[in-house]
């Protein structure tokens, strides 16, 4: 009579099926939160690009007259 022989290897069976399981589904999930984190890094940079230009385009006169006189003091050199 080996019913408990059994149904232990039939409990260990299941451990182990449900183990490989969860592992399987922790993969997937991690691998899933890692491509999200690189989509939230690029419209990161996205946004910081824009602001970028957005603040290039208002002071540009501003610069052109801090560049001019930067290549005016090398220029005097």
């Amino acid at each position: 009579m080996n019913h408990p022989a059994k149904a232990l290897r039939k409990a260990k069976d299941a451990w182990s099926k449900t183990g490989i399981r969860l592992a399987s589904d922790l993969r997937a999930k991690l691998s899933c939160a890692k491509g999200q984190g690189t989509t939230e890094y690029a419209i990161l940079v996205g946004v910081l690009v824009v602001i970028a230009i957005l603040a290039i385009s208002v002071f540009k006169p501003k610069l052109q007259e801090l560049w001019t006189s930067i290549a005016d003091g090398i220029n005097s050199l």
